[in-house]
């Protein structure tokens, strides 16, 4: 269909957006990599965060060989189709940007530290975008589980302009927000960069240092 081959730079609105479906997509409930679960539940008193920075091949790898990183998986969120594939993310009309999903034990790694990772391994201040991949699908974004992550994540963006603006970078473009909405990407996205050591990463940081 027509629509496929559609790529927005503009949010859809939610009449606009394709309609998707009434079932998830199926994947291994297993990861590549840790071996653990990718859908919950997941341990007692460990926490989430999703992040979008761009292509999640890359961003995916980013985290899940941090100390304290229990599973890591590859979806989509906040957008207005209901159980979207990845062809009809690419078409820019479901509204939902590439994410990662980080569990992890707060007791052995901070959220602080999640963060710092998130500002450094990507730029955060060039849209809809992130290099030379272009698309709504591409935006920055942190996704909260709770009112409490979410004034971290915009303190910690406050404090990382601060480092931004003394380096002469742009603005940050990053969507702060509570997580809206998660679902898993297919298979064979799943830790792509562990199946496929020499698959494309499209992420580059700033150069600049966050301070956690």
């Amino acid at each position: 269909m027509s629509y496929f081959r559609r790529k927005n730079i503009e949010m859809p609105t939610e009449e606009s957006a394709l309609p998707g479906r009434e079932h998830a997509l199926e994947i291994t409930n297993r990861h590549y990599v840790l071996g653990t679960p990718l859908k919950p539940p997941f341990p007692d008193g460990y926490e989430s965060l999703v992040v979008g920075m761009g292509c999640f091949w890359g961003a995916e790898k980013r985290f899940w060989n941090l100390e304290g990183v229990y599973t890591t998986a590859v979806g989509y969120a906040q957008g207005y189709t209901a159980n979207p594939s990845y062809q009809e993310v690419c078409t820019g009309m479901t509204g939902h940007n590439e994410v990662v999903l980080i569990v992890f034990d707060p007791q052995k790694l901070a959220l602080a530290r999640v963060l710092q990772v998130f500002w450094e391994e990507h730029d955060p201040t060039q849209g809809m975008r992130q290099g030379n991949d272009h698309g709504t699908q591409y935006r920055s974004g942190i996704y909260c589980q709770n009112m409490v992550q979410l004034a971290c994540a915009q303190k910690s963006s406050a404090h990382y302009q601060e480092a931004l603006t003394q380096a002469g970078c742009d603005s940050i473009t990053t969507e702060i927000a509570l997580l809206n909405g998660f679902y898993y990407a297919e298979d064979y996205h799943q830790q792509y960069l562990a199946k496929n050591p020499n698959g494309y990463c499209g992420l580059g940081g700033t150069g600049v240092s966050c301070p956690f």
